[in-house]
C-alpha cells in the first residue's frame, strides 16, 4: 500500500510512477490519497499506454483507494517525474 495523503504535491506523481515502475508484470499496488486521483490516471494513460490496469476500489469522499497493476513492461519517459508545479493537479 502506497499513502500520499501527507506527501508534498511537488513529488507526490514522481513518487507514485517510481512505485509502479518498480513492479513486476503482474503485481499491484494499492494508492491511498485524500482526493480523486484523476490527474494521476491522465498521467499514467499518456506516459504508460497499455501497461496499467487502474481499479477504484475506494471514492471518497475523504479517501480515495486504487488498485494499480503493471500488465506488461513499459518504457517509461525521462520525464516521468511530477507532473505538478505544487497546484490542485495533483493526484
Amino acid at each position: 500500500m502506497l499513502d500520499v495523503r501527507e506527501i508534498p504535491c511537488s513529488i507526490k506523481h514522481g513518487l507514485i510512477i517510481q512505485t509502479f515502475v518498480d513492479l513486476k508484470v503482474g503485481e499491484h499496488f494499492i494508492l491511498r490519497n485524500g482526493h480523486d486521483p484523476v490527474p494521476l490516471r491522465y498521467q499514467f494513460e499518456d506516459r504508460l499506454p497499455g501497461g496499467f490496469a487502474w481499479s477504484t476500489l475506494e471514492a471518497g469522499p475523504d479517501l480515495w483507494r486504487v488498485r494499480i497493476a503493471k500488465v506488461k513492461a513499459v518504457a517509461v519517459p525521462i520525464s516521468a517525474d511530477s507532473c505538478c508545479s505544487g497546484g490542485a493537479c495533483c493526484g
